[in-house]
């Protein structure tokens, strides 16, 4: 039986988009718990106050997360609502993921500009220009087209969408899921498929983060984890983990249930995506992150290791 909770604090970023996440939560949590009164704290992370760095330049450590962890383990808010793909693979001690929602689509999508007469992504021109922020797109867009000029790009959603329209751009790539969940899906010029872009590890997916000791809350929220999503990324997660990757490191990965089979594939990209090493894992659910953990040492010593040590080594030298 739910436990019962007067009152519950949700802690977020304050970007659009993580308002709707929040809010989200909020509502789905109303709907189950119509008694319990439910706020929502916004509190700026590091992410937030610096943007004129590419994320890869300044850390990627909890860049979206750290100063919400410190509100939930001083009792300032209950629960933190994220993007799945921002929390770290290592959580704070005393913290824990009480549940993962329902995923959206995972699919990175391409955005032409609206001028330019191309609608895909491969129908850009030679050394088109296409922006990004991710380390991972970029990775796998130049390994699709070599000729490609990689803009870095920085933003909440309404500001890259800004840029991209007052540019001589050709085009950006973000993710289906918060293109769609802001509404800007009438914006979408081609749904990019996986042998082009794999996403990040977790994308389209909620994490919602608590206290460990807080059985109650973990009560409460269980109407809203997802099995399914859950189970795929937690293998995604024990891949990332098993690699110490991070944002500055080009991992792209995408695990589903499909007829009661845990499925895999993933990809570890050099900077200039002159260097791919995929794979793919099958195996029982019940083994999700074992198997990522499989896949991630399959693609280590199939040449992975070799791209980790050259781009940690860059950083480390930075």
């Amino acid at each position: 039986m739910t436990a019962a909770l007067n009152k519950v604090i949700i802690g977020t970023r304050g970007s659009q988009l993580a308002l709707w996440q929040a809010e989200w939560v909020k509502k789905e949590l109303t709907r189950f718990h119509p008694k319990c009164h439910i706020e929502i704290e916004i509190i700026n992370t590091t992410g937030d106050k610096i943007l004129d760095s590419p994320l890869s330049k300044i850390g990627d450590k909890g860049l979206f997360t750290k100063e919400i962890e410190l509100a939930l383990l001083d009792h300032h808010i209950d629960l933190a609502v994220h993007s799945l793909k921002d929390v770290p693979t290592n959580l704070p001690k005393g913290l824990t993921l009480a549940a993962i929602t329902k995923r959206e689509d995972v699919r990175d999508v391409f955005i032409s500009h609206p001028q330019k007469n191309y609608k895909k992504f491969s129908d850009v021109p030679v050394k088109a220009k296409i922006a990004t922020g991710s380390l991972r797109r970029k990775c796998q867009a130049l390994s699709w087209r070599q000729d490609l000029e990689i803009i870095d790009l920085r933003g909440n959603l309404n500001t890259r969408f800004a840029k991209l329209d007052s540019s001589e751009w050709d085009g950006m790539i973000l993710a289906y899921a918060g293109v769609t969940r802001l509404g800007f899906q009438n914006r979408i010029t081609e749904i990019l498929p996986f042998d082009i872009m794999l996403p990040a590890i977790g994308q389209g997916a909620l994490g919602i983060e608590i206290r460990e000791e807080d059985e109650k809350l973990k009560d409460f929220l269980q109407p809203l984890a997802s099995e399914a999503t859950t189970c795929a990324t937690s293998g995604e997660r024990a891949f990332l983990h098993a690699l110490e990757g991070g944002c500055q490191i080009p991992i792209g990965a995408f695990a589903r249930i499909e007829e009661n089979v845990f499925i895999m594939d993933a990809l570890i990209g050099s900077l200039d995506g002159k260097k791919i090493i995929r794979g793919s894992i099958k195996g029982n659910p019940d083994e999700a992150e074992n198997l990522g953990i499989q896949l991630a040492k399959t693609l280590a010593e199939s040449g992975g290791k070799e791209i980790l040590d050259q781009i940690r080594n860059i950083n480390y030298s930075k």
